[in-house]
């Protein structure tokens, strides 16, 4: 027992009676020069036959007498362990394989998407309006823009953004539900499949340089699988994507898209059905929110003076988010269904 002193010093209680000590035998002055000599027969020999130095030497001899991938030494001093692994050796064009391991605590996003949540923001109906869709041009970049096929001016507001760097969707216009009018050349149900490609054909090449397409309106022609077929088909011969506005919960983009092996993602959000500022704000805050809790989140705005302040200004003072392009956010957002599939989500 002990009991502590001035400054934290500790001074021994004196015992009665001294500490009977075990005498053990030590091995004999013959045995140890014996084995003196061998250490250092086997230390120049070791440092002579691998290289220059025992680092090196030492694993090289070892690895005459045990099969390479099997030399691990372990040796104890007092009452802690001390590890030395040697070198395996590789095949000079041996990959780097790594395995991912799969355990029962699964985080709430997939491994690739911690950090920073990501927002891809999308603006549509563009072309008629060239004021605003100037206006759009300037916002930053990696907002993508999507273009209608039927105004005028649109080839030429397509080039200019563009060159200031974004990416650019045809927005192709698609049957609606109702009495609303997608605008001409639409695609629609009842047309034969000839005649919607040919419109559809027509809709691409109003838009230079486009990477993907989103749907104008089509809410009938989105939810109908045969319809959405050839469309799907000759995306997939030219490797574009289909974004889906989303116009109907009974869409079937992501299921033709897939089958014909078309990238997609669907929108999670429209800034601005209520064409006021304290709404659009509101559906910024619950797009924060989606992503956060997804990892990634897209959202649809128009070329509308309320829209485009609150999505400068977002953009200008955010920092907790990433903003990333459509392209980015579908890949990732198909990467994270994969990974959530993989997982048993």
């Amino acid at each position: 027992m002990t009991g502590g002193g001035a400054g934290g010093h500790y001074v021994s209680m004196l015992r009665l009676k001294p500490i009977r000590k075990e005498k053990r035998r030590g091995p004999s002055g013959a045995m140890l020069r014996i084995a003196d000599g061998a250490f250092w027969i086997v230390l120049v020999f070791a440092t002579s036959f691998g290289a220059s130095s025992l680092a090196t030497g030492f694993p090289a001899l070892l690895g005459l007498f045990v099969a390479p991938g099997a030399i691990a030494a372990q040796a104890s001093v007092s009452e802690s362990a001390i590890r030395v692994s040697l070198p395996v050796p590789q095949p000079p064009d041996s990959p780097n394989i790594r395995m991912t391991i799969a355990t029962d605590d699964v985080v709430e996003r997939p491994l690739h998407l911690q950090g920073k949540p990501f927002i891809a923001i999308v603006i549509d109906d563009l072309g008629g309006d060239v004021a605003h869709t100037r206006r759009a041009i300037a916002l930053p970049s990696a907002v993508t823009l999507s273009f209608l096929p039927y105004p005028e001016g649109t080839p030429g507001l397509v080039r200019n953004a563009a060159h200031a760097g974004h990416e650019i969707l045809a927005h192709v216009p698609m049957e609606a539900l109702g009495a609303h009018n997608p605008g001409p050349r639409a695609l629609m149900t009842g047309l034969p499949a000839e005649e919607n490609l040919r419109r559809f054909e027509w809709a691409l090449a109003r838009v230079p340089g486009y990477v993907g397409i989103n749907n104008h309106e089509g809410s009938r022609f989105t939810a109908d699988e045969e319809a959405l077929v050839p469309v799907m088909q000759r995306l997939g011969e030219r490797h574009v994507f289909f974004f889906d506005s989303k116009t109907t919960a009974d869409t079937q983009v992501a299921l033709v898209a897939s089958r014909y092996g078309v990238a997609s993602a669907a929108r999670d959000i429209f800034l601005d059905d209520i064409n006021d500022i304290d709404a659009v704000d509101a559906q910024l805050h619950m797009l924060e929110k989606r992503a956060r809790e997804q990892g990634i989140a897209i959202a649809i705005g128009h070329p509308r003076e309320i829209t485009l302040d609150a999505v400068a200004y977002w953009t200008a003072h955010q920092s907790e988010f990433r903003l990333v392009r459509l392209s980015e956010a579908i890949r990732l957002k198909s990467e994270a269904r994969t990974s959530l599939a993989f997982l048993g989500r």
